[in-house]
């Protein structure tokens, strides 16, 4: 498959979406944890990370750099692994900003099997229901990022939200070059992203946009970061106050390797070369700028900045903190 398939379409993804059991980490009989959010005042902002679950991707997958780098750059880091894959965590971001609830990715509800799908019930456990989310913000139209926008019967499971997705993501996604670029085993792929997708069009609640429109809710900027898939998105919100949170999707999977080495790529990259690209663009501008980091891989919660190392990066994950009384 390689860098023409989906990117949903790598092996590591498909064994997450096949009937095959879930693994012992991650199934519905595992003891549960406390519930997965936790809460970061930036400015203005209050951000709630949200924990939809684990995903195991091979080492296999990672491309651009020999087994033996890999492992070097894996030893003595402690990430958690099982003969499935490396753990990775799924994360979606919910901000509140100028009054309004605003998500950023859903999850995967129940598109990956047992283990995940946690978006909805960790939303209601921070106190949030799904009925007051004003606006979905959607990086790239993949299901661990786009299946938890409908429910088990197909509906809205955000019913007063308006889904927003890049122009160009929505086109290829609607379009046959979707179905084209997909092997013939995983196509279920695209009818998934269409279901989600279809009862916002009906409802006349999806709204597309491209780089730089002005149409997205006030305060927040979309920056084209395209490779991963065509229409990939990241989300710069202003916190006001000299803070910003740079919310990203796909940019980066497996977060040991390419923060120490960009140029490493996943193998489901829809095309490697503009992936990098949009990697290094990314952690070289949250470095300069100082921005809160948001990542749908990082380790849960997900939330940090990003360290310039010379010609590399690292990860430099937030503290516990209280909120401010004001803003809780």
């Amino acid at each position: 498959m390689g860098a023409t398939a989906l990117a949903l379409g790598a092996s590591a993804f498909a064994q997450s979406t096949s009937p095959a059991p879930a693994p012992e980490a991650t199934s519905a009989s595992a003891l549960q944890q406390v519930p997965g959010y936790y809460q970061q005042a930036i400015g203005t902002l209050r951000v709630t990370a949200l924990f939809d679950g684990v995903v195991q991707l091979p080492r296999s997958q990672i491309q651009g750099l020999t087994p033996a780098a890999i492992d070097a750059l894996l030893q003595r880091r402690y990430v958690p692994e099982s003969p499935r894959g490396l753990q990775t965590a799924v994360n979606a971001y919910l901000v509140h900003i100028g009054g309004r609830r605003v998500l950023v990715d859903a999850g995967t509800a129940d598109c990956f099997g047992p283990g995940l799908g946690q978006v909805i019930a960790n939303l209601q456990a921070a106190g949030v229901s799904p009925a007051q989310v004003d606006d979905v913000l959607l990086t790239h139209a993949h299901p661990d990022h786009l299946c938890g926008v409908v429910g088990a019967d197909g509906a809205r499971a955000f019913p007063n939200a308006t889904l927003w997705l890049d122009d160009t993501e929505l086109r290829y996604w609607e379009g046959p070059e979707a179905e084209a670029r997909t092997p013939q085993a995983l196509r279920f792929v695209v009818g998934q992203a269409r279901r989600a997708l279809a009862p916002y069009q009906a409802a006349g609640r999806l709204r597309s946009f491209k780089p730089g429109d002005a149409g997205l809710p006030a305060g927040i900027q979309a920056l084209a970061s395209p490779g991963h898939t065509p229409g990939h998105t990241s989300y710069l919100i202003d916190g006001g106050d000299a803070q910003k949170l740079l919310v990203w999707g796909d940019v980066v999977h497996y977060h040991v390797v390419q923060f120490a080495r960009p140029s490493a790529s996943f193998e489901a990259d829809v095309d490697r070369v503009r992936a990098i690209a949009s990697r290094r663009q990314l952690l070289a501008q949250a470095a300069r700028a100082g921005w809160w980091v948001a990542g749908a891989h990082l380790p849960f919660p997900g939330l940090g900045h990003v360290r310039a190392e010379g010609a590399a990066y690292a990860w430099v994950p937030a503290e516990f903190s209280p909120l401010p009384a004001a803003r809780r």
